[in-house]
């Protein structure tokens, strides 16, 4: 058991690290339909902001993804606090592990009470360290879970439930499917594709461009 723990860190890990060095700096491609990026997947979208907002980003995101947590511990609570809580962005989150603790911890935050959901993201991200990258990914995840209110038991229940992990893949592949996610974060910007942890003045200037 510790040598295959030991194999899926070491994989887990590698694969994170060439997704991240491929979204290291944002880059630009083509816009994608907007009406079919916001059909919502099996289990829902997770969104914040007016509805009526003038501008919608759509993130893909891994909970393993080093850059991922840099964006949402450096840019995300600037543009949360210019730009969504002031009506001009409604923003949506999706799942796109690139493993498998990344998809655990995506089902542990799909299982928690709905309204705590952006919470528990936050706390992932600034945790992950601390969850993400030992020699014993059960073990930390479980420990971690506890934190935010689950038991072992509730915590074995949320992570061997098949049609939650099959439904947060299902957001996975149809995001690389349809419109092209092949590195985490990618953004969409009123459907226009920008990949990258992009600071608040980056994500302003394609911000204004709607406004």
């Amino acid at each position: 058991m510790t040598q295959t723990r030991r194999h899926f860190l070491k994989t887990t890990a590698l694969a994170t690290v060439a997704f991240g060095v491929a979204a290291a700096a944002p880059s630009f491609a083509q816009s994608v339909d907007n009406d079919e990026l916001l059909k919502p997947g099996p289990l829902g979208d997770k969104i914040l902001g007016d509805e009526n907002a003038p501008v919608t980003i759509v993130e893909y995101a891994s909970m393993t993804c080093g850059h991922c947590a840099n964006f949402h511990k450096g840019t995300w609570p600037a543009l949360k606090t210019q730009y969504i809580d002031t009506g001009k962005v409604r923003f949506i989150f999706r799942e796109f592990p690139l493993d498998p603790v990344a998809a655990a911890a995506f089902m542990l935050a799909r299982c928690a009470p709905a309204d705590k959901y952006f919470d528990i993201v936050d706390i992932m991200f600034e945790q992950q360290r601390t969850w993400a990258f030992t020699d014993n990914p059960y073990q930390s995840l479980l420990d971690f879970s506890k934190q935010i209110g689950f038991t072992q038991e509730s915590f074995e229940e949320c992570l061997t439930n098949q049609g939650m992990l099959d439904a947060v893949n299902a957001v996975k592949d149809r995001g690389a499917g349809e419109f092209g996610v092949n590195s985490t974060p990618t953004f969409f910007i009123n459907g226009e594709k920008v990949s990258g942890a992009l600071s608040i003045d980056d994500m302003g200037k394609k911000i204004e461009e709607y406004l």
